[in-house]
């Protein structure tokens, strides 16, 4: 304290001599002068900006892009057909519905959930003889699709929303060999009458690992009458074609205004800019493209993406979206058979013009680029495709047969299973198989559904491959009861995809999709990884990171893994991978089922329950996540049923108990798959 007196005493005459020079009032009038100054020069620069503020601060309006009743108003809809669709197949019949309410004197539109407020259902009532229909497919484990993840959200956060004037019906789209069939479907329809709105049809539910398309006509069949009979109108008897799109012919267009296979913005695959997603993928030069198998008739391969600086984040267990395209074989025969110039520059100008789809696929295009990246050429063509191409078959009975096909009546359904299903004929074999069928090529491109993505489990780790995405798969080909070869669209295209072509790069538009399939967060917690064939994809990625984490000193729980091929000697692909990871420790027990190489088969679900002892332990006393991968009609159905009697004959369960016990697991995130079929 003495010393802090002394230094303020210093001070003083400082602040004397100070005083003297400059007085009290002297001080005042210059901070004065000062301040008048600067408000001056403050004041005189403030209007500049003003009119440029205003015009930011001004909201561009968006009750076009998000009221679903302005615009019904404006355009005389009374029916919206609302999708959640992931691989495009809910979108088709939402577009066949729509377009179907022509036919009974009411007005459809088609809605992504996306682009609209869905808060907006209460006040449908404001429009006489309203209906919203759902067409809601269930994706993965019993989510929402991307699309309608919004959607899915706002229905269960608003409890206290009255929906009490809303007209509604579901169609579900799903498939039985998953665990939450139909989920979306279900719960949709469940949530929209808990909050007060009326149902005027039954759910319709239909089974992809059956015969989704008659599952739908049947519903459909049955749906509109119930409309008729809810609003109290009659169905116009007009049966005829009803185009969406007209074609217009560009004869004198600049080239650089062409789409020539992008996905989204005109040129994205000459000027790449992130964020990368669905509707603007990343070009990705392949590195490596490998054969796994050491022989056999199939082909499995493993390709790697570079992603270097694309910004591109992922982890373990997500799946890689490739856009692949069609073969051009096809495409030239297609352009033989109709007799057409696929040169020619098109666009299919929706013909709604408050439509928000203005097209059926990105234009102005030519056919072939239409056909080889747009448009899916290669699945058998749906019902609606055959009965809106029969007017243009010149032989009666041809146009008989395909109407025939598209009705709900038994004979043509069993003729739509034998003749298009079971022969696996896709567009090009009906047309070589009725050559009185000669469609004009605008109305073929305008009936055929979108070549959609193809979604791959990612074989390898983002903490030892930030910079490379990993795909195993196999080529899928095989004869059809017609004798034709027919040839997996994306398999065969990723087969051909060499690290250079022609002194060439040859690059994969691909995006990441966020998967649920992860590591425990604990990496002491053990994990059982059950994946035959390709279904090995992610385990490869979680048994790279849990060596990773090994190498950086952390403590990691038992990592197990059963596997399955067919021979030992010919597709036990990744085994020196498989074997040094055994090696060196990061995979604690190696076990592999050659299902082929002794008389009796032997599958994955046989090793697990040879291990029963083990993996109970693991289960039961250590807390382990249990994931699956690959076909979930019969191998992910076994699997199960193989930890049902394990935990019947370790745990002492009834059968009933061991069901509710690995539906706890599944509830808890301890038992999570990935699976198609």
């Amino acid at each position: 304290m003495p010393d802090m007196d002394t230094e303020t005493t210093r001070t003083e005459p400082a602040v004397d001599e100070e005083a003297s020079l400059f007085s009290t009032m002297d001080l005042l009038l210059f901070s004065v002068i000062v301040g008048f100054v600067v408000y001056w020069f403050m004041s005189r620069k403030k209007p500049e900006p003003i009119p440029e503020f205003k015009k930011l601060d001004t909201p561009t309006p968006t009750t076009r892009e998000t009221s679903f009743i302005e615009k019904m108003k404006k355009t005389g809809k009374n029916i919206i057909v609302f999708y959640g669709s992931q691989t495009g197949t809910a979108e088709e019949f939402a577009n066949r519905l729509s377009k179907d309410a022509q036919r009974y004197g009411m007005k459809g539109m088609v809605a992504d959930p996306e682009e609209y407020s869905m808060g907006e259902l209460s006040r449908l009532s404001e429009i006489k003889n309203s209906l919203a229909i759902f067409c809601m497919a269930t994706y993965g484990e019993g989510d929402p699709t991307d699309n309608a993840q919004d959607f899915y959200d706002w229905l269960q956060e608003n409890d206290d929303e009255d929906l009490s004037g809303l007209n509604y019906t579901v169609f579900g789209l799903g498939n039985k060999t998953y665990e939450h069939y139909n989920a979306m479907g279900k719960y949709v329809d469940k949530r929209l009458g808990e909050l007060g709105a009326t149902r005027i049809y039954d759910l319709g539910m239909g089974d992809d690992d059956g015969n989704l398309e008659e599952d739908f006509v049947s519903w459909r069949e049955q749906f509109w009458p119930a409309v008729c009979e809810h609003f109290g109108v009659e169905a116009s008897g007009d049966e005829s074609s009803i185009r969406q799109y007209e074609l217009k012919e560009h004869t004198d267009i600049n080239m650089n205004k062409v789409y020539t296979g992008e996905i989204g913005r005109l040129k994205s695959f000459e000027v790449q800019k992130p964020p990368f997603d669905s509707k603007n993928p990343f070009l990705a030069p392949v590195t490596v493209n490998r054969k796994l198998n050491k022989a056999g008739e199939r082909h499995l391969m493993h390709l790697e993406l570079d992603i270097t600086g694309s910004k591109i984040r992922y982890e373990s267990g997500d799946h890689v979206a490739v856009f692949p395209t069609n073969d051009s074989a096809l495409v030239n025969k297609l352009g033989q058979i109709l007799g057409v110039d696929l040169d020619v520059v098109i666009s299919l100008n929706n013909l709604d013009e408050e439509s928000n789809k203005k097209h059926p696929f990105p234009c102005p295009t030519t056919y072939r680029t239409a056909l080889t990246h747009y448009l899916d050429i290669t699945h058998p063509p749906r019902t609606n495709v055959l009965y809106e191409l029969a007017q243009y078959a010149s032989d009666p009975k041809d146009q008989e047969n395909m109407r025939k096909m598209a009705s709900s009546s038994p004979e043509g359904k069993a003729l739509y299973q034998s003749w298009v299903l079971d022969a696996s004929r896709n567009i090009l074999a009906i047309l070589e198989d009725m050559p009185s069928l000669r469609p004009p090529v605008d109305h073929l491109c305008e009936l055929l559904p979108r070549l959609q993505a193809r979604y791959y489990s990612i074989a390898s780790s983002s903490k030892v491959h930030p910079n490379s995405i990993h795909i195993c798969a196999v080529v899928v080909e095989y004869k059809t009861k017609t004798g034709r070869t027919n040839k997996g669209v994306a398999t065969n295209w990723l087969k051909n995809k060499l690290v250079t072509d022609n002194g060439h790069k040859s690059t994969v538009p691909m995006y990441i999709r966020k998967s649920q399939f992860r590591l425990p967060f604990k990496s002491t917690n053990p994990v059982i990884m059950v994946g035959p064939g390709t279904g090995i994809a992610p385990f490869m990625g979680f048994i790279q990171e849990r060596g990773w984490l090994k190498q950086q000193g952390k403590e990691v729980g038992e990592t197990v893994l059963f596997f399955g091929c067919r021979h030992k000697n010919e597709d036990y692909i990744y085994q020196e991978e498989l074997e040094g990871a055994e090696k060196n420790g990061v995979l604690t027990q190696l076990n592999v089922a050659f299902s082929r190489d002794q008389d009796h088969k032997v599958y994955v679900q046989h090793l697990l329950t040879k291990n029963k002892e083990h993996v109970w332990k693991l289960i039961h006393t250590d807390n382990a996540h249990i994931y699956i991968c690959g076909d979930a009609r019969n191998m992910a159905k076994d699997v199960q049923t193989a930890f049902y009697e394990i935990a019947e004959e370790v745990g002492g369960m009834t059968r009933t108990q061991a069901v509710d016990y690995v539906k706890k697991l599944m509830t808890k995130g301890r038992y999570s798959q990935d699976v198609w079929s």
